[in-house]
């Protein structure tokens, strides 16, 4: 399949390029909009009138002439952006070679409130696009995807839904066709690293119940409320709908069979959020889920009617650097997480890690980040495979899991642009498919947009 590399690549610099040339064309426009709004040295004199610096481009394709503003003043936000992640399996794993994932995500934001009067309300609606070929699963065979973006290589709806503000905010609901992780058992500091397992949710969620993350949707409910502006309590209930998953059902939200739902209950504390707080932000989330659905027991025989699980998230800033720019600083970041051997795949999850906003003079708002994770294989299934003929050594032969170490920088190039060049190790990646293979490097980069 790497022939497919350099067209989906070939794909996606025409549509760089095409939108480079749209943008610096409206860069012109624009420059010649504020040309005319700003008053001779004569007129100055005569009116008074301050020069007005442009306002920063927020995106690459800019304001539209003034479309897009309108648009957001009617009530309709659009949005869009793209990523991509290009990497090489340089050592170990099952091969060596390069793949390109790409992401293309686009969508609206109602607020009924100025459209229909209705205050509080907006509607949602998401399409996602994934093309590309994986580094995990066509070279390196590990079970921690190394691109955040790959899986799922087609265009599907992953959101319609209505949201909802009571009391200013205070009690948020939204409910319709959405991914419950969109709400849940995330944190977005994770995001500073390319590897899934980081951004943002512990695997072990979603490989362990009909929990789901983006960009796979269910119908659900999600409830979220402010006991205080630092401390939030969130559940709901979720639709369990594997048919949902498939290619088939890419707009078909209806389809398949509903065989369960999905019962949270997450706790989260943001030290340093409340108004007036002097202390270094920071975000704690306590969690527990309930799957009703009846699924396969696993290293046995039979099935299990309910499986369950529960997690620790949190990150913290420790240290804050002197200036005036208060996000500038050092935080640390961990995942626990806790399922049952009787359903679960991953048994326990261990991850932690590093981030530094603002790395040099000059470059607020680089990152570098570094980050570890181990995803524990689940014992009732290293013994059932111990016991294969082949398997002389037995159950000690098998890896107890697999673990990966990543190191990248991301690079704010402006508001619009970030590049993430990017390293990362695994160990043991045949953990999963309970093989014993070599260790694992890959070397990358991802580019994220806002287009």
């Amino acid at each position: 399949m790497g022939h497919r590399i350099p067209s989906f690549a070939a794909l996606a610099t025409g549509c760089a390029l095409t939108l480079s040339v749209s943008a610096q064309a409206e860069e012109a426009a624009d420059a010649s909009t504020a040309a005319q709004d700003h008053p001779t040295a004569t007129q100055a004199a005569s009116t008074a009138r301050p020069p007005q610096a442009p306002h920063p481009r927020e995106t690459l394709t800019g304001d539209w002439g003034g479309l897009r503003t309108s648009l957001k003043d009617a009530g309709v936000a659009v949005r869009a952006d793209y990523v991509s992640e290009t990497f090489s399996a340089v050592d170990g794993g099952e091969r060596r070679g390069t793949a390109y994932v790409q992401q293309l995500r686009a969508g609206i934001d109602l607020d009924m409130d100025r459209i229909a009067g209705v205050e509080g309300g907006a509607i949602h609606v998401t399409l996602n696009d994934r093309r590309g070929i994986g580094i995990s699963s066509d070279f390196v065979g590990n079970r921690l995807p190394i691109q955040e973006a790959a899986g799922g290589y087609y265009t599907r709806l992953s959101e319609l839904s209505w949201e909802q503000n009571f009391d200013g905010g205070r009690l948020n609901m939204r409910a319709g066709f959405f991914a419950m992780g969109n709400d849940l058992g995330g944190l977005s500091i994770g995001c500073n690293l390319v590897n899934a397992a980081f951004c943002a949710h512990p695997l072990s969620e979603s490989g362990s119940t009909g929990w789901y993350n983006y960009p796979n949707a269910r119908w659900g409910l999600a409830v979220r409320y402010k006991l205080r502006p630092d401390l939030i309590v969130r559940t709901g209930v979720y639709q369990t709908n594997p048919d949902l998953g498939l290619e088939k059902n890419a707009f078909r939200p209806f389809a398949g069979k509903t065989t369960g739902v999905v019962l949270p209950l997450e706790l989260e504390y943001d030290p340093g959020t409340a108004p007036g707080s002097h202390v270094l932000p920071g975000h704690y989330k306590l969690g527990f889920y309930y799957d009703t659905a009846n699924a396969a027991r696993q290293g046995a025989a039979g099935q299990v009617s309910g499986r369950f699980g529960g997690y620790v998230l949190g990150d913290q800033m420790i240290l804050r650097d002197r200036g005036g720019n208060k996000k500038r600083g050092l935080s640390i970041f961990g995942h626990f997480t806790a399922n049952p051997e009787q359903s679960a795949q991953i048994t326990r999850w261990y991850a932690g890690g590093l981030l530094k906003l603002g790395t040099f003079k000059g470059r607020d708002d680089d990152t570098i980040a570094l980050g570890i994770i181990h995803a524990q294989v689940n014992e009732r299934l290293r013994a059932l495979h111990a016991e294969l003929p082949d398997l002389t050594e037995g159950y000690t032969a098998l890896p107890e899991g697999e673990t990966a170490i990543e190191l990248s920088y991301g690079i704010q190039v402006n508001r619009w642009l970030n590049i993430r060049p990017d390293i990362q190790y695994i160990v043991d990646p045949g953990a999963f498919t309970y093989t014993d293979t070599h260790d694992a490097l890959a070397l990358g980069v991802q580019v994220k947009m806002q287009i």
